[in-house]
């Protein structure tokens, strides 16, 4: 085990997921409802399957050998999770990549983190593992309240064009209530990925297959990813396909020339491919981390999530304009995330 080089694979995968809006943004002509499905089946369907081939051997027996139902729950988990994925998008489309993905990923973390050993009937409060997960999620929760309010600082100071000029859809009332629902939701990603043992089993079997299999401990969520992710991408297309019948969005294919079409694809797969790596280096890291400290890896990914994203967000000029009060909330809510990160050296 080592948790220090397990923390470092995670903020790898989650430098790669906070950049991932950032190819999205160029694309051209595109409805949102249209790149979103787009680097969706990147992110969902092909990337998984290609780092699951790359990585997993004998992933065919694997799949035939684990019980029908893990693999249903883990498609179960992933078409929650894709809820979350699918209002993930609006919550940044309507306050940002910084504001959007920090109060998304800080429920995500919490209920990811708190749920499974909740339902798998352990005490937190009764061992050593526990209480340091409650501290750490505590810490993590109390440094995206931070960040949160230095979110609400920036939207009292700016201007109404302001607002627009750095995100051209903002909407703080909507955008809040839209990324609560997401980080809800997303938490059921960890579900499908580790199960709820005494619930539901899902990746938690496939996981023990692989490795009986001879999978390298790194890469046995591999697997698992075929299936969570595949029940995420039926959510998010039911859902973009309607939008595209009701907007006449699917025009949008042949409404641009076939240079940008070109580009728009390759940036949506880029995007796609970004977003994923974020759990192909979780699944590496959270293989590092002590069994009992397994679940608060969700919450460590989370909090180096909000950290990144927030650094896109300064980048993006999406914090041009906030008052030093505003950006002295903000760092402050992110020393305290990098704090709760390493609570697990305890």
């Amino acid at each position: 085990m080592n948790p220090l080089l397990g923390i470092l694979l995670m903020a790898i995968g989650s430098a790669c997921a906070a950049s991932f809006y950032v190819p999205i943004r160029k694309v051209k002509g595109w409805s949102w409802e249209i790149y979103w499905i787009v680097q969706g089946f990147a992110s969902w369907i092909i990337i998984p399957m290609l780092f699951a081939c790359l990585t997993v051997p004998h992933l065919q027996t694997i799949i035939a050998n684990t019980p029908t139902h893990a693999l249903l729950g883990s498609i179960f988990w992933g078409i929650l999770w894709g809820v979350g994925g699918l209002t993930f998008g609006l919550s940044m489309r309507y306050l940002g990549v910084a504001l959007g993905q920090s109060i998304s990923l800080g429920f995500c973390g919490a209920f990811g983190t708190l749920i499974p050993p909740m339902v798998a009937g352990n005490n937190l409060l009764n061992s050593r593992e526990g209480i340091i997960m409650l501290i750490g999620v505590a810490i993590s929760i109390a440094g995206i309240a931070i960040v949160g309010y230095a979110g609400a600082l920036k939207s009292q100071s700016m201007s109404e064009e302001d607002k627009r000029k750095a995100v051209k859809e903002f909407a703080l009332k909507k955008g809040l209530l839209i990324a609560v629902l997401a980080g809800v939701m997303s938490a059921c990603m960890n579900y499908g990925i580790n199960g709820l043992p005494g619930f539901l089993d899902a990746g938690n079997l496939i996981q023990i297959e692989a490795l009986a299999q001879g999978t390298n401990p790194l890469f046995a969520t591999g697997p698992v990813y075929i299936f969570v992710m595949f029940g995420g991408f039926l959510t998010n297309f039911v859902y973009c396909f309607y939008l595209s019948i009701k907007n006449k969005s699917y025009k949008d294919f042949t409404n641009i020339s076939g240079n940008i079409l070109l580009l728009n694809v390759l940036f949506s797969f880029l995007g796609g491919t970004l977003w994923f790596l974020q759990f192909f280096f979780f699944g590496m890291g959270q293989s590092m981390l002590p069994v009992a400290m397994l679940t608060f890896g969700w919450s460590i990914l989370m909090a180096l999530n909000i950290i990144f994203s927030n650094v896109w967000g300064i980048l993006l000029n999406e914090w041009k304009g906030s008052s030093v009060k505003t950006i002295l909330v903000l760092s402050t809510g992110l020393i305290i995330l990098i704090l709760s990160i390493f609570v697990i050296k305890l």
